[in-house]
């Protein structure tokens, strides 16, 4: 774990963070960002890499996230994972953001 951790903090209860799920090794929090109306952080509560998390843990993150995303987003919502700085990948501990809650636009190419 690095020396800072802003997520380990909110699971540790060292931080502020407003938990929308929780169990022994997933947690969801709001994120402070407020892009969507929904957009939630899901990830381990075990510190892990964005990598790590991708190999050892998506299958019950991912779980998590989708079940709360239907919850609170039934017209659709987007499962995104951003890896390194060119993807603005802002903070280390391994995360899936959940985002919904509007139409979130058409793809342009």
């Amino acid at each position: 774990m690095p020396s800072y951790c802003v997520f380990c903090n909110i699971v540790a209860g060292r931080e502020p963070g407003s938990i929308v799920y929780e169990d022994d090794d997933v947690i969801v929090i709001q994120n402070i960002l407020r892009w969507v109306p929904v957009m939630l952080l899901a990830m381990t509560k075990q510190h892990t890499t964005q990598s790590e998390l991708w190999d050892d843990h998506i299958a019950k993150v991912g779980q998590v996230a989708a079940k709360i995303g239907r919850q609170l987003c039934p017209g659709g919502f987007r499962l995104v994972s951003n890896f390194g700085y060119n993807a603005m990948q802002s903070q280390e501990h391994g995360h899936l953001h959940i985002l919904g809650g509007e139409f979130l636009g058409h793809y342009v190419g």
